[in-house]
């Protein structure tokens, strides 16, 4: 759930300090608030043209943006998948659906590389194509479970061709905001599940340099240190505890693909619904006072998804989170409460189309402290829509008492 966090606001489960820099560095996830926190009435998206690149896309190229994007201007997950041929996010689903868990080297035979791909509920992001314009990201998988890790896909069409991004992710505990810790690794597994599904029409290849390199993003220091040695390992991180946020290894270089045949089959219709409990000290998420404004923020938060494909090919996805949390104004230097406790209803809702002609996404989250007249209460409503051929948006209202 970015990015690409959490229904209600980033977090961490490690305390206060932790949240502090997860407030400002965690991603991919539903809910999660944009790094910026002016508000912000319909931005609409400006593409200088420096910040394209050219890419191979089968027989000829094309220039895209090499990052998806959550707000229409961060470059937020780096492309490091590209695919041509019968490329259609919609076939590389079926494709990956369709495999089961077995795997040889190098991947031992052990979680998290026993995992299977399924759909996926995750924060909203769009690309850009020059030819195709903006599309969303329509179609997105998973190899695991929600948690505790897992490997995240999003896929966008931009016409005859597909990019796409791939990461191997951490649920934060006690929220329901995910931090990437690995660029490569998740490249690594699509390459290789990709190969099983026997409908490469050849040898994998890379694009060249199109993304910021050695790394891109970072892990907030307080999630590293949490992490077990064999994890840090496993994403070739530093050893040992680290005082700086460490960054995530990124070639810059994405792995280009020809796919020559459709997969044998056709996705069924699939759906989740589980309910994650949100403990959390926590920035207050809008409508703070200052840099000390925390809250201690609990309650069940209930997620849905279904994803379904119709009679004429077209896959479809809602998905839906809500929950009655409450918010207790804390001391960060004490830990003890300091203030009137709020009520915190938090809502999202998402639909997102596939279909020949690309890929269209619509979320809104919807966030309050109630009651109306207390101090410091408020709501906050974010938006995106990106559809083909139409010019996309992002909202961000922030209202305050």
């Amino acid at each position: 759930m970015h990015p690409h966090s959490s229904i209600f606001v980033r977090g961490l489960a490690v305390g206060v300090a932790a949240a502090a820099i997860c407030a400002s560095a965690c991603s991919d996830s539903t809910g999660r608030l944009p790094t910026d926190t002016a508000p912000v009435a319909t931005r609409r998206a400006v593409l200088p043209s420096t910040a394209l690149v050219t890419i191979p896309a089968g027989p000829a190229s094309a220039a895209i943006l090499p990052y998806l994007t959550d707000d229409l201007a961060t470059e937020r997950d780096p492309v490091n998948l590209v695919f041509s041929g019968q490329a259609d996010p919609r076939a590389i689903r079926d494709a990956l659906l369709g495999l089961d868990g077995t795997r040889g080297a190098p991947f031992p035979p052990v979680f998290p590389f026993t995992c299977t791909w399924s759909d996926a509920i995750g924060g909203l992001m769009a690309g850009y194509g020059e030819a195709a314009g903006w599309e969303g990201a329509a179609t997105q998988l998973q190899c695991g479970t929600y948690g505790p890790i897992r490997f995240h896909l999003r896929l966008v069409k931009l016409g005859a061709f597909t990019i796409g991004n791939a990461h191997f992710e951490l649920l934060i505990p006690g929220t329901t905001d995910h931090q990437v810790l690995s660029w490569e690794l998740a490249e690594q597994l699509v390459t290789y599940d990709l190969a099983r599904t026997g409908l490469l029409g050849a040898a994998p290849a890379s694009t060249g340099a199109i993304t910021a390199a050695p790394v891109h993003r970072t892990i907030p220091a307080v999630i590293y240190n949490g992490l077990p040695a064999s994890l840090r390992l496993l994403i070739g991180g530093p050893p040992g505890d680290v005082t700086v946020d460490p960054g995530i290894a990124n070639d810059g270089h994405a792995t280009s693909f020809v796919l020559a045949t459709l997969a044998g089959h056709s996705a069924p219709r699939t759906g989740q619904r589980f309910t994650i409990q949100f403990s959390q000290v926590i920035p207050k998420p809008f409508c703070a006072t200052g840099p000390f404004d925390y809250l201690l923020v609990q309650g069940p938060v209930l997620l849905e998804q279904e994803v379904e494909t119709l009679a004429g090919g077209e896959l479809r996805q809602s998905f839906r989170a809500d929950g009655e949390l409450l918010a207790v104004p804390i001391d960060p230097f004490t830990g003890l409460p300091d203030g009137q406790a709020y009520k915190a209803m938090v809502s999202e809702r998402q639909e997102s189309r596939a279909a020949d002609d690309g890929g269209s996404v619509s979320g809104m989250q919807h966030q309050q402290l109630l009651p109306s007249g207390l101090p410091g209460a408020g709501s906050l409503v974010i938006k995106l829509k990106v559809a083909p051929g139409k010019d996309p948006s992002f909202d961000r209202t922030e209202s305050c008492k």
